[in-house]
């Protein structure tokens, strides 16, 4: 039943979620939500997607996917110096680069035995950054997640033109292991065309280039370092911070943010147009996420795991904030719940649905882990159709009317 004078209609809802890491792309995992709705509401749903990130891993294809842009290939060096093709987007008007680390410079390209910070560069990185300048580019997006380097972004300055000399002026060579060679920072060879382009990081982490919570202490054990490699990056690292203090006139060392990805920020916000800014909130701007969620009754979002770090600024929260903003009840599908789930109902998330049934092998996560999403969706929208029946014909849940 609806209420008198008011038309029947379609429930109209946006489904918005991160990659499902290790077995769904965001926009495989939006499409497994949708069809879990399908099964119950068939044609009386309207479904607006909108894949998401927060700048890791998955973003260049979240972005491309939910503004209908292109990838792009391009020739670049990987993070031992091996030639690949790496990818990154381009949207709107073709305009807006958007890049993630991970393409070029991602701990996934190498082998666990490969993984060494003192050898791994960021130059791919910078590569790519180049290929979308020269095409046009004037806005770059960057994601810094899923990095394998410590480097200080040496190697991607270098790409730029930017060269790092050592005590006799001679250039030195890539990886974290060289920044206890830096002397001095020659600018001069930065290539023109980013003078007019503004360059906006990705960055949901706090961690200063050097110290306890610096680049070298808190990420590279995670991206192959022993303790002695640990202790001659961090050297290395406050060596670069200091030249680079020199050469801006801004101690970038400490700056919130600059640790991220092994600090391969820090020449580009030294010596470039370029800025720190939430991943998330980044990500939201770019997909026009508000003006995408006008006009729906309820927002489904989700990742691989939600536990008290989502809270801490990751997508689910992220779509939940812009949500709240416009009134709409927001429903979270993860794989798995881990502790401190509980601190999402206070960022704006209704409800957090697991999708996980029993325990899968990486083997079989892909197939399983789509089905699994398939159904947890289906559950979640035969919940809503119930409640529309024992509310006594009113048509309304959460509030929000919707048939």
């Amino acid at each position: 039943m609806t209420a008198p004078g008011r038309a029947c209609r379609a429930l109209k809802i946006a489904i918005a979620p991160d990659s499902f890491k290790g077995s769904l792309s965001a926009e495989e995992a939006a499409d497994c939500m949708e069809a879990g709705f399908r099964r119950v509401y068939g044609r009386r749903v309207s479904v607006v997607k909108i894949p998401m990130a927060d700048g890791g891993e998955g973003t260049v294809r979240a972005v491309v996917a939910a503004t209908g842009g292109r990838l792009v290939k391009a020739a670049a060096t990987d993070p031992l110096g091996r030639r690949i093709r790496a990818e990154y987007g381009l949207i709107g008007d073709e305009r807006t680069a958007v890049i993630e680390a991970a393409s070029a410079s991602g701990l996934p390209l190498l082998q666990p035995h490969e993984r060494n910070p003192l050898l791994a560069t960021s130059r791919g990185t910078g590569e790519l950054l180049r290929h979308a300048v020269l095409r046009g580019a004037k806005t770059i997006v960057l994601g810094l997640g899923g990095s394998s380097t410590v480097d200080g972004g040496l190697g991607l300055a270098q790409a730029l033109g930017i060269r790092f000399l050592d005590a006799r002026g001679v250039a030195i060579g890539d990886g974290g292991g060289a920044l206890g060679r830096v002397c001095r920072i020659d600018v001069s060879g930065l290539m023109p065309e980013l003078r007019d382009v503004r360059i906006e990081i990705a960055c949901d982490v706090t961690n200063p280039l050097c110290g306890r919570n610096g680049a070298a202490r808190i990420y590279g054990p995670q991206k192959g370092a022993t303790p002695a490699m640990v202790r001659r990056l961090e050297t290395g690292l406050q060596r670069l911070g200091a030249v680079v203090l020199k050469a801006s006139g801004q101690d970038w060392a400490r700056y919130a943010g600059a640790g991220a990805a092994g600090g391969m920020a820090v020449p580009l916000l030294a010596f470039c147009n370029a800025q720190l800014q939430s991943g998330v909130d980044l990500v939201m701007r770019t997909v026009r996420l508000e003006e995408r969620l006008a006009g729906c009754d309820l927002v489904i979002t989700g990742e691989g795991r939600i536990d008290g770090q989502t809270a801490r600024g990751k997508t689910p929260v992220g779509v939940a904030r812009t949500a709240r903003k416009l009134g709409l009840p927001v429903i979270a599908i993860c794989g798995s719940a881990g502790p401190g789930v509980h601190r999402v109902y206070r960022m704006g998330i209704d409800a957090v649905f697991t999708a996980l049934q029993r325990p899968v092998s990486d083997a079989e996560l892909a197939k399983a882990g789509r089905e699994m999403l398939i159904f947890c969706s289906e559950q979640v929208a035969r919940l809503i159709a119930f409640s529309k029946r024992i509310s006594a014909g009113k048509g309304v849940v959460f509030g929000h009317r919707i048939l």
